[in-house]
């Protein structure tokens, strides 16, 4: 959709059938907010809250948000995206089929794009949690240096943390930079990420960690479709590592990598 289409956005939500307010079911008040979204005096971790939203009857809105690799585009060769792999995590092996997994990632997308369409992108949707990758288009911007990257970073999780959300980051995953050199500088944006988590106290998934400490697999071969995106093996990976931090995983269930076989056929 064009910017300046006559077809407004809210003229599509309309068509639609969607409304910009959603139901109060699908936003229940979480541990550590108020009912308007502030803060409030409970400084429960996230990870526990995480556990609050997952015990909760009322069904939760997680929203995924970043750039290619989080729209899934193209490189997964029409497998599923890390997003669509905790979709079927929560909404079929736990059983909360009511929740709602949103991604709002784009490809090409920076930290600048995120901020500025921030109301579209993450706030209408009323999320109680929001997870970003960003990063892998920062460090190709001259003028996103890592400063001004991490308060963008910074300026993002606060935003979703007014929403009353429970921001989770990611580090993207490694490149290969001798076939990329207009991003040669990712590996300084990655610091800046674990920094900022550390700083917020917001959950990080570290793929970035994961993939380089990880040698009994050839990485770059088995995860990579090309020099910068990881192919449907790799969003397995991403997908899995985030199971393994917020404590869903289960290595007996197909998304966290179980065998699974059934019917005679």
């Amino acid at each position: 959709m064009r910017p300046d289409s006559d077809f407004s956005r809210r003229k599509f939500i309309k068509a639609a059938g969607l409304s910009v307010f959603l139901p109060p079911v699908l936003a229940p008040v979480f541990p550590g907010t108020t009912a308007n979204g502030g803060e409030s005096d409970d400084s429960s971790p996230d990870l526990e809250r995480i556990q609050g939203v997952l015990s909760q009857k009322e069904p939760a809105i997680w929203l995924f948000t970043g750039d290619s690799i989080t729209q899934g585009a193209k490189h997964t060769h029409g497998f599923r995206s890390y997003p669509e792999i905790f979709a079927e995590r929560i909404r079929w092996e736990l059983k909360r089929v009511r929740d709602l997994v949103v991604n709002t990632g784009i490809s090409g997308n920076a930290t600048s794009h995120i901020l500025g369409d921030f109301d579209w992108r993450v706030a209408q949707f009323k999320p109680a949690v929001v997870s970003l990758m960003i990063g892998t288009n920062d460090c190709a911007r001259k003028e996103l240096t890592t400063a001004v990257f991490e308060q963008n970073l910074a300026m993002i999780v606060l935003k979703i943390r007014e929403l009353g959300a429970i921001p989770i980051l990611h580090t993207p995953s490694p490149i290969l930079i001798q076939k990329a050199p207009e991003r040669k500088t990712l590996p300084d944006y990655i610091p800046v990420i674990r920094r900022v988590a550390e700083d917020k106290k917001v959950i990080l998934i570290d793929n970035y960690s994961h993939w380089q400490t990880t040698t009994d697999v050839d990485v770059n071969r088995e995860w990579l479709n090309d020099p910068l995106h990881p192919g449907a093996r790799g969003h397995q990976e991403i997908a899995r590592l985030m199971f393994k931090v917020v404590s869903i995983f289960d290595p007996q269930e197909p998304t966290c990598g179980g065998p699974y076989y059934e019917g005679e056929h």
